[in-house]
């Protein structure tokens, strides 16, 4: 029984060494929005190659079998008349018509239509599928980017949360010892109960922190490994965040924004939506051209004592033209125009957000390298601060109260220092995504 327990345990903590690599690798395969992307490509596929069989012709197969009830014929015209016509040599004899009697027919046929010109409005189709499908390619693009962005923050979500909580841990253990110390020296008279209640009501402080830590670091695991598709319970042992890249003198703004200017899929796909509008145009003015088709068609008839047809093959060139489309077309041409003006509109639109969000990106990245160098100077001074205190303190220069706050201090400015180094390589990797690079990196 221990032994399945330990087993069980074992299995619900499971841990797992992975890389940001391999994470942005698992995320991709498992990814439910990057499906829905993928379907929606088919989808496109599917509709160009719908576009491009209009081209070929449409036959078209009918038949039918009839059962006839006998009707009720009254007859007001004679068929014929009961005297002799005497004029020629030859004088027809007098002869009553009679009815045929017919109670079933069946017939079929087949007919073949080979569009030969439609006003280009085919071959229009055809173009403007085929961008709507490139465009719905580079939607999946960028989905896919905001994929790996997305993954990568909460990736470094558990490594801030994971530094913050082993900061704290060995803060409270240092905070324990330090109560130890403290309880023995009030024992012994050499530091007041006021000292003692301090220390230990800072102990309490770190261990409420070090719950949140706690809460936090578990969140962030359960949310990554459902990124990922691993079971909730799954402990990943991820890499340090040591290879952050600076950036180099020549990479400046408009270095990142003509970068994003030739790389952004969300740009690239609204340029073929405003292809695929313009497309439109000249299709919906395809509607005041005639059309001309190839036609084909074969018969087949049979009613028992009327007509038996056979080989009934026909074939010729069919033209079509609706005068209406003269005064209707016009406000189809005035739609598509208005479709193609909305495109143009959204990309000067989009335009300005790249740019601005590439400028925020920029700065960003900037200002969390700028905090990183702040911060390890801060964790240095905040290190020596405790250090010079801590002596003060044994020599009886300083209070508890000063030691405490130096003892603050130094945990802030390590967690500070966790948090800036992780937060400089999600606005690094939050920069490549705003240049449409980050896929490439």
């Amino acid at each position: 029984m221990i032994a399945c327990l330990f087993s069980t345990s074992a299995q619900a903590q499971e841990k797992r060494n992975l890389s940001l690599e391999e994470a942005i690798q698992m995320s991709l395969s498992h990814s439910n929005e990057l499906k829905i992307s993928q379907e929606k490509v088919n989808q496109a596929a599917a509709a160009a190659r719908e576009a491009k069989e209009r081209r070929l012709p449409d036959v078209k197969i009918s038949g039918s079998y009839l059962r006839l009830m006998q009707p009720d014929v009254d007859l007001k015209i004679k068929m014929g008349s009961g005297q002799q016509q005497s004029t020629g040599e030859n004088p027809t004899p007098s002869s009553s018509a009679a009815f045929p009697t017919v109670n079933q027919a069946a017939y079929g046929s087949a007919n073949l239509t080979l569009p030969l010109f439609s006003g280009f409005k085919i071959q229009y189709g055809v173009d403007a599928a085929k961008y709507l499908w490139k465009a719905t390619q580079l939607d999946a693009q960028k989905d896919k980017e905001s994929v790996i962005q997305n993954t990568i923050a909460a990736y470094v979500n558990v490594y801030k949360s994971k530094a913050a909580l082993e900061l704290v841990t060995e803060n409270l253990h240092q905070s324990e010892q330090r109560v130890k110390d403290f309880s023995n020296l009030e024992k012994n008279g050499i530091v007041a109960r006021n000292d003692l209640l301090k220390v230990q009501l800072n102990e309490s402080n770190i261990s409420l922190a070090l719950m949140d830590a706690q809460h936090n670091y578990e969140l962030s695991m359960i949310h990554l490994n459902l990124m990922l598709g691993l079971p909730e319970q799954t402990q990943l042992v991820i890499d340090s965040l040591d290879m952050i890249a600076p950036l180099t003198a020549s990479e400046s703004y408009d270095y990142w924004q003509n970068v994003a200017i030739e790389n952004r899929a969300d740009a690239q796909a609204l340029q073929y939506r405003i292809k695929a509008a313009q497309t439109g145009v000249k299709a919906s003015k395809g509607e005041y051209y005639p059309s001309l088709a190839l036609t084909g068609g074969y018969i087949a008839a049979y009613i028992p004592d009327v007509i038996t047809l056979t080989n009934g093959l026909n074939a010729g060139i069919g033209l079509s033209y609706s005068p209406s489309s003269l005064w209707k077309t016009g406000a189809k041409v005035a739609q598509a125009k208005a479709q193609l003006a909305q495109a143009e509109l959204s990309a000067g639109v989009l335009n300005d957000g790249i740019k601005l969000q590439v400028a925020q990106a920029h700065q960003a990245y900037l200002s969390a390298r700028q905090k990183l160098s702040v911060y390890d100077k801060a964790t240095e001074q905040a290190n020596e601060n405790y250090r010079i205190m801590k002596n003060k303190y044994q020599n009886a220069l300083a209070t508890a109260t000063e030691l405490l706050e130096a003892d603050v201090a130094q945990l802030q400015a390590n967690i500070n220092r966790a948090n800036g180094k992780a937060d400089a390589l999600v606005a690094y990797k939050r920069l490549l995504q705003a240049t449409g690079t980050i896929e490439k990196q």
